[in-house]
């Protein structure tokens, strides 16, 4: 067998690898899409869910979902570049970094039950908190933790060391060479890797089961004082989300239309999913066109 032969069949099956892992893709998304979109109206994202009877819809869920979102980034985002940095750019090839790294590691390879289940023995049990939205985003923090520490790094060393060595010479010091240049330019990545982080936190179920829990009490969307128990912004509430609903409806749902409901909210998951992704990265290209003035 010739090189040019070898060559083209080796082209021809990684195509063919590809185009195997598309058609999977695009087919799941269509039978979930198909089933489900049909099923989707306001009133069945604005009102509550019913046990019993037909016509529930998913209201608290999915703004549940939104709001374990927002309250899981702002805690993790944060640890997240500040330890993405430090690994990238101030920490020194020692026993201490090694391990630091190793326990990255295998906090990114626990299974998500595993987090939850600490996340149930610590802050429910032991710290008292209940199922709460806040336990819920920190389990959630725990558990993408690993992946955006691990972005950001790499984002941040994928930055030339010309660039450094620029901001250096122009006498600034090292965090404004940080802070101006390098975070900039490593933006794009590390977008990416909260997209990918945000993508976990509306489809985790199994983490959630065991700390946000798997109910939501009647929540009064004109009450918005955070220590109120109906109030949806108090953060120590129990809170559903679209996924937990999935998974509960579909495990012990007794209402006539179970099927409707969960083919519904399954499609919904996937168009917010679609949806924030793509409003995400458009957002991150902007940030980057603004902060490089490019």
């Amino acid at each position: 067998m010739n090189a040019k032969l070898a060559d083209r069949m080796a082209t021809v099956i990684f195509y063919a690898i590809a185009a195997v892992i598309v058609l999977l893709l695009a087919g799941l998304f269509g039978y979930i899409l198909v089933n489900g979109v049909g099923n989707i109206s306001w009133k069945f994202i604005t009102s509550p869910p019913q046990s019993f009877q037909a016509g529930g819809g998913i209201g608290p869920q999915l703004f549940n979902s939104f709001y374990l979102l927002v309250l899981t980034m702002i805690i993790s985002i944060p640890l997240s570049i500040g330890a993405g940095i430090y690994m990238s750019e101030y920490a020194k090839k020692n026993v201490f970094t090694d391990i630091l790294r190793t326990v990255i590691e295998v906090l990114s390879s626990l299974p998500s039950i595993v987090v939850g289940l600490f996340g149930f023995l610590f802050f429910v049990i032991y710290m008292g908190w209940g199922f709460s939205i806040l336990t819920g985003a920190l389990v959630l923090t725990i558990f993408n933790l690993p992946l955006m520490v691990s972005v950001v790094e790499t984002s941040l060393k994928g930055v030339s060391n010309a660039q450094r060595e620029a901001g250096l010479a122009l006498g600034i010091s090292k965090w404004e060479t940080i802070k101006k240049i390098l975070l900039p330019a490593a933006i794009p990545g590390i977008v990416t890797g909260i997209i990918l982080a945000s993508g976990r936190v509306f489809g985790e179920a199994a983490a959630l089961i065991y700390t946000a829990g798997m109910s939501t009490p009647i929540l009064d969307f004109s009450n918005w004082n955070p220590f109120s128990p109906t109030s949806p912004l108090n953060p120590m509430r129990p809170a559903e989300t679209l996924a937990v609903h999935i998974w509960k409806i579909n495990s012990e749902g007794l209402m006539p239309d179970v099927k409707e409901v969960s083919s519904g909210t399954s499609a919904l998951l996937i168009i917010l999913i679609l949806l924030f992704n793509l409003a995400a990265r458009w957002i991150g290209k902007l940030i980057y066109k603004r902060m490089t003035s490019s």
